[in-house]
Order: C-alpha cells, then structure tokens, then sequence
C-alpha cells in the first residue's frame, strides 16, 4: 500500500466531516497502528479554554475507525463504533494532541483498538478503547 497516497485519501473523504473541522491529521499508517494529530485551539477547546474531552473522543474514534478499515474489504464491509471510553488524564490548552490507536484484537466481526493520546512533552493526555463491529453494506 502506498501510505502516503492512502493518507491523501482520508484527507479528500474527511473534508467538510468532523474530522475536517476538528483539523484532524493522519500522520502514520502501519500493519497494527495508525497515528494522527489534532490541533488544540477554538476548534477543539472548551469554554474554560482547555482541550474538549469530546474532542479527544472523536479523536481516538476517528483513528480507531480508520485503522479498523484497513482491515476489512471496504467494497462489501464497514466498521462501526459500537462502545468507547476514554479516561483524560491531563489538560492541554494550546498546540497540538498526538494520538495512535494500536490493534488489541482484529477479527471477523469484532474489532479492539487501544488509543493513547499525547500532549507535546509526551503526556498522556487521554487513554481510550474503542470497540468496532464489522458489518456487511447492504
């Protein structure tokens, strides 16, 4: 596969979706993991001028979701999130977060990826799971 070209890809689809406007960015692709950053400011911040935690949320969905379907056959599948949780474990008030979801079980229907995010000086920021379902199109 050719990353960067896959990469260009998910940039085209995600215009004009959250992942657009939340200023999401893949960075990385490997076999097991996938790797992004996300911009900490008035897109993503909360009123009190701090990183949403639904923005870290989305975040971790957002890999979680695109490295499960690298592992499916996108002309007759999709994955679906069907449960996420997310510990926030610092605050962040400007620059960038930088999150990788790694593989914990990739099978036929079911899916498990384990998402860390990290501040700029390598904090945790948040620690997520995200649950995915493999389904068939209709």
């Amino acid at each position: 596969m050719n990353i960067d070209k896959y990469i260009k890809g998910i940039e085209q689809r995600s215009k004009n979706t959250l992942v657009g406007n939340l200023g999401i960015e893949i960075t990385d692709i490997g076999d097991q993991n996938i790797s992004g950053k996300m911009p900490v400011d008035h897109r993503t911040k909360q009123p009190f001028g701090i990183l949403h935690g639904g923005a870290n949320v989305a975040f971790a969905e957002t890999l979680g979701s695109i490295g499960g379907g690298l592992h499916i056959d996108t002309d007759t599948q999709s994955v679906v999130g069907i449960e996420i949780n997310a510990s926030h474990l610092k605050s962040v008030s400007s620059g960038w977060v930088y999150g990788t979801a790694d593989a914990v079980r990739v099978g036929k229907k079911i899916q498990v990826w384990g998402i860390v995010i990290k501040d700029q000086h390598q904090n945790i920021v948040c620690k997520s799971r995200l649950t995915l379902a493999v389904i068939n199109k209709r």
